[in-house]
């Protein structure tokens, strides 16, 4: 039946790709897909993974990231990566060659090479890859998993697949109980509460930046609709402090140019000065766009406050555990919903709505400095893929 089943599946997933092959090929002139696309779709420049290793899977750049503290234990040569987004890719070529991105499901069981483990990060539940490799050997992992509030309904309404992906999963670690039980009741076994890796072995700063004279704003990982919002607000906070300063950083580098105009006309309009940080990495500006990726761990260090993008439109909220570290004061919207463990491990965070934010800003000083009150242990992922690997 299984074997039907995936049979079934893989001509479906074919169809689909042959259809949406033409599309496909447009956006692929886009920057944003100008390396994913032909290589998921066409396996442009894709070739498969070294055999035998640690295969670890990640969407994107956060998610890669966050498998850091993982990586860190296993020897580089051993360790392969698979990702879905380029900035994802980029990152992940920073810990191995061994780096590809994961081909869409009607090419994947072709691809797929023999592995001792597949380590898969929060919620990528791909039918195909969990059962090629686990039909090649590997010992499957489902780490940080979650299910969010509102995924939770649309999961259950395809219960019936969910229960054959978790079929060929053989641990789950999940975010939170409620996730586990969630989890649970879509077909997963062997579920244990780990907490969230994000928590573990927190990333410090890679480069010392010297900070400015002057209060230091950074809009962190902002996306579309939030940047305008955010300046309205610091233009405010500049009427009682002018020599405050703010660090904007989009989520995605596809965004920098159009931020950059938007940044440029306000600051003009204003008679603020203004920089873009990838020109000489300067941050002597009343307004600067951080234009280049892997800062924000160098900017948390330097900053006052935090205005934490992805929240005030609804996108999930982002990471906030990276700038608690260093107790700066962080402004959040109301839409952190794929950060709610996080949020739960972090004390002072301050939840406004997008209307709020200027009223929130104007007194930066009365915000409550942040502290991390959770840890993650995850030495039993650790000892899990030592175990497996030995085989």
């Amino acid at each position: 039946m299984d074997a039907l089943f995936t049979i079934v599946y893989t001509l479906v997933a074919v169809t689909l790709h042959l259809v949406a092959a033409p599309f496909l090929l447009l956006y692929a002139f886009k920057e944003k897909y100008k390396e994913s696309i032909p290589s998921r779709f066409f396996l442009r420049n894709n070739p498969t993974l070294p055999e035998d290793g640690i295969w670890f899977h990640a969407c994107s750049f956060g998610e890669v990231k966050a498998l850091a503290p993982l990586l860190s234990k296993f020897d580089r040569d051993a360790i392969r990566i698979t990702t879905t987004t380029q900035t994802g890719h980029a990152q992940a070529l920073s810990y191995t060659p061994n780096s590809r991105y994961l081909p869409f499901e009607s090419l994947i069981l072709p691809w797929v090479t023999r592995q001792k483990v597949l380590v898969v990060m929060e919620a990528e539940f791909w039918y195909l890859m969990f059962r090629a490799a686990r039909g090649k050997g590997a010992r499957t992992i489902l780490l940080n998993a979650r299910i969010s509030d509102r995924s939770y309904a649309k999961y259950m309404r395809m219960k019936w697949l969910y229960k054959r992906i978790f079929s060929d999963i053989d641990t789950v670690y999940a975010q939170t109980q409620l996730d586990a039980e969630r989890l649970e009741s879509l077909g997963a076994r062997n579920v244990t509460v780990l907490g969230n890796i994000k928590f573990a072995d927190i990333q410090g700063p890679t480069a010392q930046l010297t900070k400015p004279d002057g209060l230091i704003v950074c809009a962190a990982s902002t996306h579309e609709g939030e940047e305008a919002p955010i300046l309205d607000a610091f233009r405010t906070l500049k009427q009682k402090q002018p020599d405050a300063r703010l660090f904007v950083a989009p989520r995605h580098p596809e965004r920098f140019a159009k931020v950059h105009q938007l940044l440029a006309y306000f600051c003009e309009l204003q008679h603020w000065s203004y920089r873009k940080f990838s020109t000489g990495r300067s941050l002597k500006a009343d307004v600067v766009l951080i234009d280049s990726l892997g800062e924000l761990i160098n900017l948390y260090a330097i900053s006052d406050v935090v205005i934490l993008g992805g929240a005030f439109v609804e996108a999930g909220g982002h990471n906030a555990a990276e700038a608690a570290q260093f107790g700066c004061r962080i402004i959040s919207g109301e839409h952190y919903f794929n950060q709610r463990d996080i949020f739960g491990g972090i004390e002072g965070i301050t939840v406004v709505s997008q209307r709020e934010l200027a009223e929130t800003l104007e007194y930066p000083k009365i915000l409550p400095m942040t502290k991390i009150v959770t840890q993650t242990d995850i030495s039993p992922v650790i000892s899990e893929i030592r175990e497996a690997a030995a085989k």
